[in-house]
């Protein structure tokens, strides 16, 4: 793509959508292929969170002990972010329809292995395989998205309501794994998987149409190889220093590892006769600038409900199950924000809706700041993290519709790629780095008093980075109006 054809696509990320009066409606075939894309794309948020309350109960169910109790989680991270870009490039390559049908019937056997699983061992497996599932379904499944709805508003009201979906599913994981936990058992947690999987599996063949190259170029495995090892090294690092601290050898080698390789990567693709993911789209600042939006905006939100979960039960006292229906609003925030983000896109630009969603989410985040031991501070937090929900979901919608626009179709499972490699490794970092200043901060002291004020210290932290990225949109927004600005 030239720097010219850049600067149009970026003109057109600043521009309103469409004009006022237009409408963008969605009818026929294509409501049918969202509402089965969106349901599968729900389904996988649902299963990052669902198990966070039964851990403890399937770690005495199975024998886990406690140093290992930490792999259900890791396992899983592990190979949904360490594999997604080298899948998403796949779909393009071999077809992401067949790629999504493969992964979905992955997810259902794997949901039924772990609900079946007799021992920590097959436990395990069964988490490695839902992350490889869902490192092939996510890409693959918002590539097929992207490429059944033309650029402009029918996309970006499909990426609105896929992103609301998505955070409302973090959201229900949270519920549901506690309510399936304490009436029924923490094996419903993977097998409620199963049944969406198979009527996904029926109704998709007949619904989506395949998506493939007429002419398929090879592979760059050295490509493959180099982004994989480097993404397993940095998200193993990231999860191990949040387990221990940032100053384990091992966590820090795996780290600079994780590093390493993904240089090693980029050089590699500037040689690859056909690479994994083109340079020139490396470098383009829509693409840039757009996926750092999305890594500050799941890096935020996410360790945000990490932080209010440990205000909620180790301040006020909450059980697991209380704590998990307070995130409700945040749940029906974002479930808001995302069904209204494509309207603020078509009124004031894509770049402006990352603005308003940044200080929107940076403000409900900075009042947090006034929390304090007592319940009636509740009042508080209940409006603010519905606010910030809806904030936050503006960021990510503008986050998908920047990160996939101005690339043709046979690009789209890349960049899909890409976006959910940024998801990804936005939730993995978040936890760890607001978990490590909570402890600092705490000394390793677990009253009531001392726990808010690490929270406190962590919450500012957050607000202050979305206040950053905020900045960063503004600053990069700024220079694209300066005449001969580069590209």
């Amino acid at each position: 793509m030239s720097a010219v054809d850049d600067l149009n696509v970026r003109e057109r990320l600043d521009a309103p959508a469409h004009p006022a009066g237009d409408s963008a409606e969605l009818s026929g075939r294509l409501l049918l292929v969202l509402i089965v894309l969106l349901v599968a794309q729900f389904m996988l948020a649902v299963d990052f969170s669902i198990l966070n309350v039964a851990l403890p109960v399937i770690g005495n169910g199975l024998g886990f002990s406690l140093g290992n109790l930490q792999w259900i989680g890791t396992a899983f991270a592990l190979s949904a972010a360490g594999f997604t870009l080298l899948f998403g490039r796949v779909a393009d390559l071999f077809g992401r329809r067949r790629l999504f049908l493969t992964g979905l019937a992955l997810l259902g056997a794997a949901s039924l292995a772990g609900g079946l699983a007799t021992s920590p061992t097959i436990l395990i497996i069964a988490r490695v395989a839902q992350g490889l599932a869902t490192a092939a379904v996510t890409p693959a499944g918002l590539s097929l998205l992207t490429t059944s709805f033309p650029e402009g508003p029918l996309r970006d009201k499909a990426l609105g309501l896929n992103g609301a979906l998505m955070s409302a599913g973090f959201t229900t994981g949270a519920i549901l794994g506690g309510v399936l936990t304490d009436l029924l058992s923490w094996r419903w947690a993977f097998f409620i998987n199963v049944p969406v999987a198979l009527g996904v599996l029926l109704i998709a063949p007949s619904v989506i149409k395949e998506s493939r190259p007429q002419t398929r170029p090879k592979l760059d495995l050295p490509g493959a190889v180099a982004v994989t090892l480097g993404l397993l090294s940095l998200v193993f690092g990231l999860t191990r220093a949040g387990q221990r601290t940032w100053g384990d050898p091992t966590a820090l080698l795996t780290l600079v590892l994780g590093i390493v390789l993904l240089v090693a990567f980029y050089f590699v693709e500037r040689r690859a006769a056909a690479p994994l993911v083109p340079v020139a789209v490396l470098k383009r600042r829509t693409v840039i600038w757009g996926n750092t939006a999305g890594l500050i905006a799941f890096l935020t939100e996410t360790s945000l409900v990490f932080l209010m979960t440990l205000y909620l039960q180790d301040v006020l006292g909450f059980s697991a199950l209380a704590a998990g229906l307070s995130f409700g609003v945040l749940g029906l925030g974002t479930v808001i924000g995302g069904s209204t983000a494509a309207k603020v896109i078509a009124r004031t630009g894509t770049r402006s809706t990352l603005v308003i969603g940044g200080l929107l989410q940076a403000a409900a985040t900075a009042s947090l700041l006034g929390l304090g031991e007592s319940h009636s501070f509740l009042w508080l937090l209940l409006p603010a993290t519905f606010l910030g929900g809806i904030g936050n979901m503006f960021v990510i919608v503008g986050f998908m519709v920047t990160a996939t626009s101005g690339l043709p179709d046979q690009e789209q499972g890349m960049a899909t790629g890409l976006a959910t490699m940024t998801q990804q490794i936005g939730i993995t970092m978040g936890t760890p780095i607001m978990s490590s200043i909570v402890a600092t901060q705490t000394g390793g002291l677990t009253t009531a008093h001392h726990v808010l004020d690490g929270v406190s210290l962590a919450v500012l932290v957050n607000a202050v980075l979305v206040l950053i990225g905020v900045l960063a949109t503004a600053f990069i927004h700024s220079r694209r109006k300066q005449p001969g600005a580069a590209v």
